[in-house]
């Protein structure tokens, strides 16, 4: 039976990855500062908590991180923490620095320390090409970061590079594009426009919706499409890098338009902008290119956007005591 130890495991990808892993018959080690009283509400949502060892780390604590891995003996080990607001980036952008960046870096290193053969994906992000003049990004798209985020994002990129040119580890990072699901939290904007779309067919909110620029468009796919690409990236004879997306780019309006179609409401009628929630500086569109991973890891997403929301809005809510803290099993 392998092992998969997942930094991250609590957020949106992480949950869906710790299922899938799960399905393949691996033992699942996921991390969180404090395992003890964390709620791990995704985890619950999708049923598998209890099938989940997890353990305490703070992945910004070398020695922390050291220990899980001495400790958990991982064959893979999956990279999803740190701080995964662009938003948020602006007004914390030291703590997404060292979340992200530092973070990434004290796994590198212990890695190389310890001297297993193991596997590192890191969560790598399609805001590190920045504008890229409405070409669809592939893998030799430069970068140009223009936000917190998406400069941690690079540097954790590049620190995976180096640790595999120079010491031979086994690492790569996947390129994601936007990934939604109805695990997002409502920090997100897809999240936000699909809890407000619900609440107001329901009559249970009658204010209007408040939006930055919905003019940006974005490639969105569907998250537990996504983290299947992370498993085969892993599952390669050699490591490298992959563009994770759908090929297809759509404007923010578009996904508006959809959630509200969904619950039988026109948008225009309940949505407006507010430029107070316009960021310094953003992406008007973000495409990418997946050619690589449909040629090399035979992946391919088949839920594109108007399904990814179709998804969203049809889901079950989440239970109302979903993130409330609980004891859970550790390894610690």
């Amino acid at each position: 039976m392998p092992t998969a130890l997942i930094f991250g495991i609590s957020g949106q990808d992480g949950a869906y990855l710790a299922q899938s892993l799960l399905a393949r018959g691996y033992r699942v080690v996921g991390t969180s500062r404090d395992a003890q009283v964390a709620g791990f509400g995704n985890l619950r949502r999708l049923g598998i908590h209890a099938q989940v060892r997890l353990a305490s780390a703070a992945i910004t604590d070398f020695r922390s991180v050291l220990q899980v891995l001495a400790k958990t003996e991982p064959d893979e080990v999956y990279n999803l923490a740190g701080q995964t607001s662009v938003g948020l980036s602006f007004e914390q952008p030291m703590e997404t620095l060292e979340s992200i960046a530092t973070g990434t870096l004290n796994v590198l290193e212990a890695l190389r320390f310890l001297g297993r053969p193991t596997r590192f994906y890191n969560a790598a992000s399609s805001e590190c090409f920045g504008d890229t003049s409405g070409r669809a990004a592939d893998e030799s798209t430069p970068f140009a970061p223009r936000s917190p985020y998406a400069v941690a994002k690079a540097t954790a990129f590049w620190a995976v590079a180096n640790y595999r040119e120079a010491y031979g580890l086994f690492a790569c990072s996947g390129i994601l594009f936007n990934h939604e699901s109805p695990l997002r939290p409502e920090r997100f904007v897809t999240q936000k426009i699909v809890t407000a779309a619900r609440r107001i067919a329901r009559g249970e909110q009658k204010e209007k919706l408040r939006l930055g620029n919905i003019a940006v468009e974005r490639d969105w796919g569907w998250a537990p499409e996504f983290v299947e690409a992370m498993w085969l990236m892993l599952q390669q004879e050699r490591a490298q890098d992959f563009v994770i997306a759908t090929g297809e780019s759509r404007r923010l309006e578009e996904f508006v338009a959809r959630a509200f179609a969904c619950v039988g409401l026109d948008w225009r009628e309940h949505v407006e902008t507010d430029k107070r929630l316009l960021r310094p500086t953003d992406l008007q569109k973000g495409w990418g290119n997946p050619e690589r991973a449909r040629r090399e890891l035979g992946w391919e997403p088949q839920v594109k956007m108007d399904e990814v929301v179709r998804r969203m809005v049809t889901a079950d809510a989440p239970p109302a005591a979903a993130d409330a803290p609980a004891q859970s099993p550790s390894v610690a």
